[in-house]
């Protein structure tokens, strides 16, 4: 032992000499460190371009790899990377090669490999600061605001350490496919390595694709150890997420009792515990969860469900505290930002909510969420700044709330045959299952709707504020809301022919949604849509779909009536227009009543006779005028129109 322990002394003594021969002191070894900001360099590439680290202060991730142009170990883990990189072209990651070798041999290596990324050249002193002069490859992974999160030092195995590091990361930053293609990558190298099929598993679970997570897990949960207990895990959290709860139970109860210490465990059985109301309970789960190991990502992910469950208790403090604390624990925790954002919106504070919005953006410029949030905000700044606007609004909302009160309608219009703008009203989605992630996400789904239906022409939606201000002024809560009859009593005083109401059963990252389209004349139900929405990228797409498919029962069901006003020659006038939603291309039916028919004291009317046909060609706020494509005989004044079908194109 006393000769090891000496042969250790001389062996560090020798690294520290040849350390400091290098020009490397020990002390600079402290320079950088996981958690802390990195200092700022300036460094040019092989064509003199100019790269500063301080200007990827809001990139969300960034790899810096410190490497020899000369050794083709330590290129190893950058061209893999690279190449995972060009099939991925959407992942927001930037690389940035840097090498203390000769420009002509930087020269060569973009020669012979022609990577997507610069190269850039160092005299060294970067390489010192970075603890990177020695050890090659050393691989920074840099995070939001310039934050060291990972530094991996060495090739070989340390290789596909950084790759699954990189892969950890990508999936923080819901870059699921990139994050399962770097798993998938170092799995064939090294089938073993247990942490990379784990990505895997996770990656595939937060794309979506429950079955590959299972197949990957079970493999997982096959083996003994540490890799047979996150097999189990991620076992339940598939079963989570497909909402089988009894199954996610036993196996969350199962992997606890083979490691009482691991964190997620506590994750999952609060999922399963909040799905079975028993709120409670699931607070407890999550506190205990953030009180044990586990990946940032999950310990991260109960902090956000505590601070869900505290805002949802008006405990607006307390909640903030938890999302920041959620934050520093996982930079790009996305979720967090936005909820804390919702904070400060239910206090009023649009500024506060606003920032915090704009900061979640930067993490994810394609986040729906926090995009439909911040210019939700903006708009109800501009709101509270126009106070002749707000006064009118104010006005407004009292009378309606009297006309509620008093169960007073919209009165009737004169003319019964000519539609009149058709106005739809949102009422709050009612949410159960599972906890979600994103505070909001119904305000989200109703607002994005409206957005995109008002930008169709053909339906005009209540404005979001007259209604959460008129909920607000009558004192409706959720409970209230569930009723449909008091839905039905909100449309018809907001003069909105349907109202939209209907669920959202939250599971482990996706929606189901059910929605009503109600009728509030008849209370006939025009339009049920069930959907499941996934809470990423997808959305967007989900809701444009579901808008066109609002917009087809909608001219299904309303089609628009009016009559001729004049007929000159071979066009026509009607008095119809952009308000009822007539765009250039809708085609109308000329139509005649048919004949009626006194019979046995009665009077038996005909069926419609269509005596012509027109198409819009011009089109202003109350009239169209449309070319006469058939008739039957000379079009009159008076004649009645009605849509014959939807425009050859739905405008989004």
């Amino acid at each position: 032992m006393q000769s090891k322990a000496v042969l250790t002394g001389v062996m560090a003594g020798i690294v520290v000499s040849l350390l400091m021969f290098a020009g490397f002191p020990p002390a600079a070894q402290a320079r950088i460190s996981p958690g802390k900001a990195l200092p700022d360099f300036s460094l040019t590439d092989l064509e003199g371009g100019m790269y500063s680290l301080s200007a990827m202060q809001r990139h969300p991730l960034l790899i810096i790899y410190f490497f020899d142009a000369t050794s083709r170990t330590s290129q190893e883990a950058l061209l893999t990377l690279d190449r995972l990189v060009r099939e991925h072209a959407g992942a927001d990651l930037r690389v940035w090669g840097v090498t203390q070798s000769s420009r002509q041999e930087a020269e060569d290596f973009v020669c012979r490999s022609k990577p997507s990324f610069p190269i850039l050249l160092d005299d060294g002193g970067v390489s010192q600061q970075y603890q990177a002069r020695v050890v090659l490859p050393t691989t920074c992974i840099v995070g939001p605001g310039l934050v060291l999160l990972d530094l991996i030092q060495g090739a070989g195995q340390s290789t596909n350490v950084m790759l699954v590091r990189v892969a950890e990361r990508s999936l923080q930053q819901r870059e699921a496919a990139f994050a399962r293609a770097l798993g998938e990558e170092v799995a064939r190298q090294n089938p073993d390595d247990a942490r990379a099929r784990q990505v895997v598993g996770y990656a595939a679970l937060k794309q979506g694709d429950t079955q590959a997570a299972e197949q990957t897990f079970d493999s997982l949960a096959r083996e003994t150890g540490e890799a047979g207990i996150s097999g189990t895990v991620g076992l339940s959290a598939v079963y989570v997420a497909r909402g089988e709860n009894d199954k996610a139970l036993r196996l969350a109860k199962e992997a606890q009792q083979r490691d009482p210490d691991n964190g997620y465990v506590h994750v999952l059985k609060g999922d399963v515990l909040y799905a079975q109301a028993r709120t409670a309970e699931a607070e407890a789960e999550y506190h205990k969860a953030v009180e044990k190991p586990a990946a940032p990502l999950q310990q991260a992910e109960a902090c956000n469900k505590l601070g869900l469950l505290a805002a949802a208790q008006g405990q607006h403090e307390r909640s903030r505290s938890l999302y920041d604390q959620a934050y520093a624990i996982d930079p790009f925790n996305i979720e967090a930002l936005s909820n804390k954002g919702r904070t400060y919106e239910k206090q009023g504070d649009w500024d506060k909510a606003l920032d915090l919005y704009r900061q979640a953006q930067t993490l994810d410029k394609n986040d729906l969420v926090s995009e439909v949030l911040a210019r939700r905000a903006q708009e109800m700044q501009a709101l509270a700044r126009d106070g002749e606007r707000s006064q009118r609004m104010d006005a407004l909302v009292k009378d309606l709330a009297k006309r509620y009160r008093e169960q007073v309608s919209s009165p009737e219009p004169q003319d019964t045959w000519t539609s009149q703008p058709l106005v739809l009203s949102f009422v709050d989605f009612q949410e159960s299952g599972a906890i979600s992630l994103r505070d909001g996400f119904a305000t989200v789904l109703t607002t994005r709707l409206g957005e995109l239906l008002n930008a169709s022409g053909r339906v005009q939606v209540v404005e979001r504020a007259l209604i959460e201000r008129l909920l607000e002024e009558l004192n409706l809560g959720s409970s209230e809301l569930a009723d449909p009859e008091t839905a039905l009593r909100l449309g018809r005083v907001l003069a909105a022919r349907i109202t939209g109401t209907g669920s959202l059963y939250h599971l482990g990252g996706s929606s189901l949604l059910s929605l009503r389209l109600i009728d509030t004349e008849t209370t006939a139900i025009p339009k049920v849509i069930n959907r499941q929405l996934d809470q990423g990228d997808s959305l967007n797409k989900a809701l444009h779909e579901l808008n066109r498919e609002i917009l087809a029962a909608v001219i299904k069901a309303y089609p628009i009536r009016g009559y001729v006003v004049e007929a000159l020659g071979d066009e026509v006038m009607i008095n119809l227009g952009a308000r009822q939603g007539i765009v250039t291309g809708t085609t109308f039916e000329v139509i005649e009543e048919g004949r009626a028919v006194a019979y046995k004291g009665r009077t038996l009317k005909g069926a419609p006779k269509t005596i012509g046909q027109i198409e819009v060609l011009r089109v202003e706020p109350d009239l169209a005028f449309c070319r006469i494509v058939s008739k039957d005989r000379p079009l009159l004044r008076d004649d009645k129109v009605i849509e014959k079908g939807a425009p050859s194109t739905i405008q989004e």
